[in-house]
């Protein structure tokens, strides 16, 4: 086990590595930022000063080296618009993001492996046909389009929710909060429907074809014929073995819910990271781009290092697998 984390760990270095090395290039070619940052009136020996300050005359070797250590130290830099400190602005705007995925990923959850699990069982069923046919509508749509329809309908229309912004938050130390306070929810609630839906009719999608892969096998027809309560066959023997791959899009669901909230933060103006990478971009603000880029990808090697992990739990098969190759080294 500690030799299996040991080389998940060293793997994770290695990604992060590499996305530090395109964060660092990447950005690089995307405007002038001296240019934003000043105005035209000012001179070029006084631009030039200001690119000696910022580091960025320096060979690209000195820079992504003294970039990497940076990062390594904590210290983000600061960005080229405000003057502020990187990691506070993420900090600050890291909550509400955070939040945004959390309800959206429960609302994918607990709608989407319910009803995956009923249309396996009740194949060809007039509900199952209809959640199939809804679901299917529902990921074909944009993320955009389903936001500005729940935008019209419930905000405008009926006037039930607010169309923007996140309502009243409650601090918590460095955390603000939307779930202690009952306009927090419901500024939370279009947002959170909007990313959710998209991820509901994935993870009903893949809980249903692993469900239906799983209840041809040979054990479920053995356990079926020694009399087992349908509920324990479904939930108990069947559900179980079609937790690798759902916790797997779980795990990614919740990365890509963070990363790509993007779209969501800013039709519902939510002020969350994807929002403040978005203003980044239009104001050149390189250090900002780099560190969300970073940040984006950290989360993912994490939430997969935690994945692979509840692999070992979860199944057996693994743990033996990986005490084997363990001890054939």
């Amino acid at each position: 086990m500690l030799a299996f984390i040991t080389r998940r760990l060293l793997q994770s270095l290695f990604v992060m590595l590499a996305v530090s090395l395109i964060a660092f290039a990447l950005f690089r070619f995307v405007g002038d930022p001296v240019a934003q940052m000043v105005g035209q009136e000012t001179s070029l020996a006084d631009q030039q000063r200001l690119r000696t300050e910022l580091g960025l005359n320096d060979s690209v070797l000195v820079q992504y080296t003294r970039f990497v250590s940076n990062l390594a130290s904590g210290d983000f830099g600061y960005s080229y618009r405000t003057r502020q400190a990187v990691g506070e602005m993420i900090l600050a705007r890291l909550p509400a993001t955070l939040e945004l995925g959390f309800v959206s990923l429960l609302i994918s959850l607990v709608l989407g492996i319910p009803a995956g699990i009923y249309t396996a069982i009740q194949r060809g069923g007039a509900l199952a046909n209809t959640i199939l046919v809804t679901t299917l509508v529902g990921i074909s749509i944009p993320t955009f389009v389903i936001g500005i329809f729940l935008i019209y309908f419930f905000g405008v229309y009926l006037g039930w929710l607010p169309t923007f912004g996140r309502g009243g938050t409650v601090t918590l130390g460095w955390w603000s909060t939307s779930f202690l306070t009952l306009e927090g929810w419901r500024a939370l609630l279009l947002p959170a429907l909007t990313l959710g839906i998209y991820q509901l009719t994935l993870t009903m999608r893949l809980v249903r074809a692993e469900m239906q892969d799983v209840l041809k096998t040979d054990y479920i027809k053995f356990a079926t014929a020694r009399g087992i309560r349908y509920r324990s066959l479904y939930f108990h023997h069947a559900f179980r073995n079609t937790l690798v791959p759902v916790v797997t899009i779980i795990g990614l669901q919740l990365g890509g819910i963070i990363a790509f909230s993007i779209v969501t933060e800013s039709v519902f103006q939510w002020p969350g990271m994807g929002l403040l990478f978005l203003d980044s971009i239009r104001y050149v603000d390189i250090p900002v781009m780099s560190v969300y880029l970073v940040l984006i990808a950290l989360i993912f090697v994490v939430i997969n290092l935690v994945v692979d992990l509840l692999y070992v739990l979860i199944d057996p098969r693994i743990r033996v697998a990986n005490s084997a190759a363990t001890g054939e080294r």
